[in-house]
């Protein structure tokens, strides 16, 4: 069980970090009006979603 918690923390931190260089992805959607704004990171959910499905995927192997 620890390895899979060593390859889920190393799988993250690349994340972050390749998430820090990219900043936002190109389906993530931003709306303003006057001074209002409205942001909806809507790649960046699917992009989690699959990462983490995986992850878990991964994890439900191995017991």
């Amino acid at each position: 069980m620890g390895k899979v918690f060593i390859i889920a923390g190393i799988v993250l931190i690349v994340i972050g970090l390749l998430w820090s260089f990219i900043g936002r992805l190109p389906g993530d959607f931003t709306f303003q009006k006057g001074n209002m704004t409205f942001h909806f990171p809507l790649m960046t959910s699917i992009l989690v979603s699959v990462v983490l499905t995986l992850i878990l995927f991964i994890i439900s192997r191995f017991k």
